[in-house]
Protein backbone atom coordinates (compact mmCIF):
# COMPACT_ATOMS: atom_id res chain seq x y z
CA UNK A 1 0.00 0.00 0.00
CA UNK A 2 2.68 2.66 1.26
CA UNK A 3 5.60 0.49 0.05
CA UNK A 4 6.30 2.32 -3.18
CA UNK A 5 5.64 5.74 -2.01
CA UNK A 6 8.07 5.61 0.60
CA UNK A 7 10.88 3.91 -0.81
CA UNK A 8 11.04 0.49 0.56
CA UNK A 9 10.86 -2.88 -1.13
CA UNK A 10 8.55 -4.21 1.68
CA UNK A 11 6.43 -4.00 4.52
CA UNK A 12 9.26 -3.35 7.24
CA UNK A 13 6.75 -3.50 10.65
CA UNK A 14 5.04 -6.87 10.16
CA UNK A 15 4.49 -8.23 13.78
CA UNK A 16 5.37 -11.38 12.41
CA UNK A 17 9.09 -13.12 13.64
CA UNK A 18 11.16 -12.15 11.10
CA UNK A 19 15.12 -13.03 11.86
CA UNK A 20 16.00 -10.71 9.09
CA UNK A 21 14.98 -8.03 11.19
CA UNK A 22 16.09 -8.47 14.53
CA UNK A 23 17.69 -5.76 16.02
CA UNK A 24 20.76 -6.46 17.22
CA UNK A 25 20.82 -4.07 20.52
CA UNK A 26 22.58 -5.02 23.62
CA UNK A 27 19.65 -6.97 25.34
CA UNK A 28 18.98 -9.10 22.17
CA UNK A 29 22.69 -9.22 21.55
CA UNK A 30 23.33 -10.75 24.90
CA UNK A 31 20.16 -13.13 25.30
CA UNK A 32 21.36 -14.75 22.11
CA UNK A 33 24.90 -14.97 23.39
CA UNK A 34 23.24 -16.83 25.99
CA UNK A 35 21.28 -18.98 23.76
CA UNK A 36 24.22 -19.83 21.07
CA UNK A 37 26.25 -20.56 24.74
CA UNK A 38 23.93 -23.00 25.98
CA UNK A 39 23.48 -25.11 22.07
CA UNK A 40 27.07 -25.21 21.60
CA UNK A 41 28.27 -26.37 25.45
CA UNK A 42 26.03 -28.58 26.01
CA UNK A 43 23.46 -27.26 28.28
CA UNK A 44 21.17 -28.91 30.05
CA UNK A 45 18.84 -25.81 30.16
CA UNK A 46 18.79 -22.75 29.32
CA UNK A 47 16.00 -20.20 30.25
CA UNK A 48 15.18 -17.06 27.85
CA UNK A 49 11.74 -15.06 29.31
CA UNK A 50 10.49 -11.84 29.15
CA UNK A 51 7.49 -9.43 28.50
CA UNK A 52 5.24 -10.31 25.49
CA UNK A 53 6.17 -8.86 22.04
CA UNK A 54 9.90 -8.50 23.29
CA UNK A 55 10.94 -10.85 20.90
CA UNK A 56 11.83 -13.86 22.14
CA UNK A 57 10.34 -16.05 19.11
CA UNK A 58 12.24 -14.26 17.04
CA UNK A 59 15.57 -14.88 18.66
CA UNK A 60 14.42 -18.40 18.70
CA UNK A 61 13.90 -18.58 14.54
CA UNK A 62 17.11 -16.94 14.13
CA UNK A 63 18.77 -19.67 16.01
CA UNK A 64 17.12 -22.45 14.09
CA UNK A 65 18.02 -20.97 11.07
CA UNK A 66 21.47 -21.13 12.57
CA UNK A 67 21.77 -24.64 13.36
CA UNK A 68 23.12 -27.13 10.59
CA UNK A 69 22.30 -30.80 9.98
CA UNK A 70 24.35 -32.16 13.24
CA UNK A 71 21.13 -31.11 15.67
CA UNK A 72 17.80 -32.42 15.79
CA UNK A 73 15.35 -29.96 16.85
CA UNK A 74 11.91 -30.15 18.63
CA UNK A 75 9.59 -27.50 19.41
CA UNK A 76 6.31 -27.61 21.78
CA UNK A 77 4.91 -24.72 22.42
CA UNK A 78 1.97 -23.91 24.97
CA UNK A 79 2.06 -27.33 26.94
CA UNK A 80 -0.92 -27.13 29.99
CA UNK A 81 -1.99 -30.56 30.69
CA UNK A 82 -1.98 -34.09 29.13
CA UNK A 83 1.46 -37.11 29.30
CA UNK A 84 4.45 -34.41 28.66
CA UNK A 85 6.39 -37.88 27.11
CA UNK A 86 3.43 -37.25 24.68
CA UNK A 87 3.89 -33.95 23.95
CA UNK A 88 7.95 -34.16 23.44
CA UNK A 89 7.93 -37.30 21.09
CA UNK A 90 5.98 -35.72 18.81
CA UNK A 91 7.94 -32.92 18.51
CA UNK A 92 10.28 -35.28 17.21
CA UNK A 93 7.90 -36.81 15.27
CA UNK A 94 7.64 -40.05 17.02
CA UNK A 95 4.82 -42.21 17.33
CA UNK A 96 3.20 -42.16 21.01
CA UNK A 97 -0.35 -43.00 20.62
CA UNK A 98 -2.09 -45.80 22.93
CA UNK A 99 1.38 -46.15 24.74
CA UNK A 100 2.28 -46.92 28.44
CA UNK A 101 3.88 -44.17 30.62
CA UNK A 102 6.89 -47.03 30.50
CA UNK A 103 6.59 -47.38 26.99
CA UNK A 104 6.65 -43.53 26.04
CA UNK A 105 9.99 -43.30 28.42
CA UNK A 106 12.19 -46.33 26.92
CA UNK A 107 10.86 -45.12 23.01
CA UNK A 108 12.26 -41.62 24.11
CA UNK A 109 14.94 -42.92 25.54
CA UNK A 110 15.89 -45.36 22.45
CA UNK A 111 15.22 -42.31 20.16
CA UNK A 112 17.98 -40.01 21.82
CA UNK A 113 20.29 -42.82 21.88
CA UNK A 114 20.11 -43.38 18.36
CA UNK A 115 20.24 -39.89 17.47
CA UNK A 116 23.59 -40.12 19.79
CA UNK A 117 25.17 -42.67 17.63
CA UNK A 118 24.22 -40.82 15.11
CA UNK A 119 26.53 -38.01 15.70
CA UNK A 120 23.05 -35.90 16.07
CA UNK A 121 22.09 -33.24 19.03
CA UNK A 122 19.15 -33.45 20.30
CA UNK A 123 17.46 -29.94 21.05
CA UNK A 124 13.87 -29.58 22.56
CA UNK A 125 12.40 -25.86 22.73
CA UNK A 126 9.34 -25.47 25.31
CA UNK A 127 7.62 -22.10 24.21
CA UNK A 128 5.00 -20.40 26.59
CA UNK A 129 6.93 -22.58 29.21
CA UNK A 130 5.59 -20.14 32.17
CA UNK A 131 2.34 -22.96 31.79
CA UNK A 132 4.22 -25.68 32.36
CA UNK A 133 3.46 -25.64 36.07
CA UNK A 134 5.79 -27.07 39.05
CA UNK A 135 4.57 -30.54 38.10
CA UNK A 136 5.72 -30.67 34.70
CA UNK A 137 9.01 -29.02 34.80
CA UNK A 138 9.85 -31.56 37.10
CA UNK A 139 9.16 -34.18 34.37
CA UNK A 140 11.50 -32.23 32.22
CA UNK A 141 14.15 -31.99 34.65
CA UNK A 142 14.18 -36.04 34.95
CA UNK A 143 14.21 -36.06 31.35
CA UNK A 144 17.44 -34.45 31.14
CA UNK A 145 18.80 -37.39 33.14
CA UNK A 146 18.87 -39.80 30.23
CA UNK A 147 22.72 -39.17 29.83
CA UNK A 148 25.82 -41.16 27.66
CA UNK A 149 28.78 -41.07 29.86
CA UNK A 150 29.29 -37.21 30.10
CA UNK A 151 27.36 -36.26 27.47
CA UNK A 152 24.03 -34.76 27.61
CA UNK A 153 21.93 -36.28 24.84
CA UNK A 154 18.33 -33.88 25.35
CA UNK A 155 18.95 -30.26 25.71
CA UNK A 156 15.98 -27.88 26.53
CA UNK A 157 15.34 -24.43 26.01
CA UNK A 158 12.31 -22.73 27.91
CA UNK A 159 11.53 -20.08 26.50
CA UNK A 160 8.13 -18.07 28.46
CA UNK A 161 7.11 -14.67 29.70
CA UNK A 162 7.98 -12.89 32.77
CA UNK A 163 5.92 -15.47 35.18
CA UNK A 164 8.32 -18.42 33.74
CA UNK A 165 11.23 -16.66 35.82
CA UNK A 166 8.89 -16.07 38.76
CA UNK A 167 8.15 -19.89 38.73
CA UNK A 168 11.96 -21.27 38.24
CA UNK A 169 12.28 -19.32 41.54
CA UNK A 170 9.68 -21.29 43.43
CA UNK A 171 11.62 -23.24 46.54
CA UNK A 172 9.94 -26.79 44.94
CA UNK A 173 11.80 -25.71 41.90
CA UNK A 174 15.17 -25.07 43.66
CA UNK A 175 16.82 -28.60 42.09
CA UNK A 176 15.42 -27.48 38.78
CA UNK A 177 16.76 -24.15 38.55
CA UNK A 178 20.31 -25.31 39.95
CA UNK A 179 20.53 -26.88 36.53
CA UNK A 180 19.68 -24.12 34.51
CA UNK A 181 23.25 -23.06 32.92
CA UNK A 182 22.25 -19.47 31.89
CA UNK A 183 19.52 -17.33 31.82
CA UNK A 184 18.07 -14.04 30.34
CA UNK A 185 15.37 -11.96 30.88
CA UNK A 186 14.61 -9.72 27.45
CA UNK A 187 13.54 -6.36 28.65
CA UNK A 188 11.99 -3.26 26.53
CA UNK A 189 14.02 -1.32 24.37
CA UNK A 190 15.05 2.28 25.56
CA UNK A 191 14.01 5.66 24.14
CA UNK A 192 16.86 5.54 21.92
CA UNK A 193 16.89 2.52 21.16
CA UNK A 194 13.47 2.57 19.79
CA UNK A 195 14.74 5.25 17.37
CA UNK A 196 17.54 2.86 16.17
CA UNK A 197 15.57 -0.11 15.97
CA UNK A 198 12.80 1.97 13.63
CA UNK A 199 15.67 3.05 11.66
CA UNK A 200 17.18 -0.15 11.51
CA UNK A 201 13.65 -2.13 10.11
CA UNK A 202 13.39 0.39 7.57
CA UNK A 203 16.78 0.25 6.16
CA UNK A 204 16.41 -3.90 5.97
CA UNK A 205 12.70 -2.80 4.12
CA UNK A 206 14.86 -0.87 1.41
CA UNK A 207 15.07 2.77 2.55
CA UNK A 208 17.90 4.51 4.08
CA UNK A 209 17.29 7.74 4.56
CA UNK A 210 15.44 9.12 7.90
CA UNK A 211 11.65 8.39 7.58
CA UNK A 212 10.40 9.51 10.85
CA UNK A 213 11.68 12.15 13.00
CA UNK A 214 13.03 12.05 16.27
CA UNK A 215 9.84 13.48 17.93
CA UNK A 216 7.80 10.83 16.36
CA UNK A 217 10.17 8.36 17.58
CA UNK A 218 9.80 9.29 21.25
CA UNK A 219 5.99 9.03 20.80
CA UNK A 220 6.53 5.96 19.57
CA UNK A 221 8.23 5.38 22.60
CA UNK A 222 5.95 6.55 25.03
CA UNK A 223 3.28 4.76 23.69
CA UNK A 224 4.68 1.41 23.38
CA UNK A 225 6.92 1.27 26.73
CA UNK A 226 9.58 -0.14 24.59
CA UNK A 227 8.00 -3.36 23.35
CA UNK A 228 9.17 -4.30 19.95
CA UNK A 229 5.53 -5.72 18.94
CA UNK A 230 3.77 -2.76 19.70
CA UNK A 231 6.55 -0.54 18.27
CA UNK A 232 5.57 -2.47 14.98
CA UNK A 233 2.11 -2.06 15.27
CA UNK A 234 2.43 1.92 15.80
CA UNK A 235 5.21 2.70 13.28
CA UNK A 236 3.14 0.46 10.43
CA UNK A 237 -0.39 2.51 11.32
CA UNK A 238 1.73 5.47 11.09
CA UNK A 239 2.83 5.03 7.48
CA UNK A 240 -0.43 4.15 6.27
CA UNK A 241 -1.91 7.68 8.00
CA UNK A 242 1.30 9.27 6.41
CA UNK A 243 0.32 7.62 2.76
CA UNK A 244 -2.95 8.67 3.12
CA UNK A 245 -1.80 12.53 3.77
CA UNK A 246 1.07 12.16 1.32
CA UNK A 247 3.27 13.02 3.95
CA UNK A 248 6.78 13.15 3.33
CA UNK A 249 8.18 12.11 6.40
CA UNK A 250 6.15 10.57 9.09
CA UNK A 251 6.22 13.32 12.09
CA UNK A 252 4.63 13.70 16.04
CA UNK A 253 1.72 14.64 14.62
CA UNK A 254 0.63 11.81 12.76
CA UNK A 255 2.49 9.86 15.49
CA UNK A 256 -0.08 10.99 17.83
CA UNK A 257 -3.22 10.88 15.94
CA UNK A 258 -2.49 7.00 15.26
CA UNK A 259 -2.14 7.08 19.24
CA UNK A 260 -5.66 8.74 19.99
CA UNK A 261 -7.34 6.44 17.80
CA UNK A 262 -5.25 3.56 19.21
CA UNK A 263 -6.40 4.74 22.70
CA UNK A 264 -10.23 5.50 21.78
CA UNK A 265 -11.20 2.42 18.91
CA UNK A 266 -8.09 -0.42 19.26
CA UNK A 267 -8.28 -3.27 21.48
CA UNK A 268 -5.02 -2.77 23.88
CA UNK A 269 -4.22 0.21 26.16
CA UNK A 270 -1.21 2.27 24.98
CA UNK A 271 0.96 4.66 27.35
CA UNK A 272 0.27 2.66 30.45
CA UNK A 273 2.70 1.63 33.16
CA UNK A 274 2.69 -2.38 33.71
CA UNK A 275 3.03 -3.91 37.18
CA UNK A 276 6.67 -4.21 38.23
CA UNK A 277 8.39 -7.88 37.20
CA UNK A 278 9.12 -9.52 40.61
CA UNK A 279 12.36 -9.47 41.83
CA UNK A 280 15.00 -10.96 40.99
CA UNK A 281 16.22 -13.86 43.14
CA UNK A 282 19.25 -12.25 45.31
CA UNK A 283 20.68 -16.02 46.15
CA UNK A 284 23.69 -16.34 43.76
CA UNK A 285 25.47 -18.99 44.45
CA UNK A 286 29.95 -18.45 44.69
CA UNK A 287 30.60 -20.14 41.21
CA UNK A 288 27.91 -17.36 39.72
CA UNK A 289 28.24 -14.04 38.23
CA UNK A 290 26.14 -11.69 37.92
CA UNK A 291 25.89 -9.40 35.44
CA UNK A 292 23.43 -6.21 35.53
CA UNK A 293 22.96 -2.40 33.49
CA UNK A 294 23.58 -0.40 36.87
CA UNK A 295 20.40 -1.56 38.12
CA UNK A 296 18.49 -0.55 34.80
CA UNK A 297 19.10 -3.35 32.19
CA UNK A 298 18.69 -6.59 31.44
CA UNK A 299 19.54 -8.75 34.61
CA UNK A 300 21.18 -12.06 33.71
CA UNK A 301 22.95 -14.80 35.73
CA UNK A 302 25.40 -16.66 34.43
CA UNK A 303 26.87 -20.43 35.63
CA UNK A 304 30.11 -20.05 33.95
CA UNK A 305 32.47 -17.57 34.97
CA UNK A 306 34.50 -18.16 32.10
CA UNK A 307 32.21 -16.70 29.82
CA UNK A 308 30.78 -14.02 32.42
CA UNK A 309 34.19 -12.66 32.64
CA UNK A 310 34.36 -12.38 28.86
CA UNK A 311 31.18 -11.16 28.34
CA UNK A 312 31.98 -8.37 30.87
CA UNK A 313 34.72 -7.44 29.10
CA UNK A 314 32.80 -7.07 25.61
CA UNK A 315 30.55 -4.96 27.54
CA UNK A 316 33.20 -2.68 28.61
CA UNK A 317 34.79 -2.08 25.73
Amino acid sequence: MYEEFYGLAQKPFSIQPDPDYIYWGRTHSLAYAMLEYGVMNHAGFTVISGEIGCGKTTLIRHLLNRLDQEYKVGLVSNIQDGNLLEWVLSAFDQPYENKSHVALHDQLQKFLIDQYAHGKRTILIVDEAQNLGPKLLEQLRLLSNINADCDQLLQLILVGQPQLKTLLQAPELTQFAQRVASDFHLVPLTQEDVKEYINHRLEVAGRHEPLFTDLACERIFEASRGIPRIINILSDTSLVYGFAQMADQIDSAIVDEVIADKKEHGVFKMGEEQPAPPPPNSSISPNELSVNDDGDGPALVIRDKDLAKLLLSKLQN
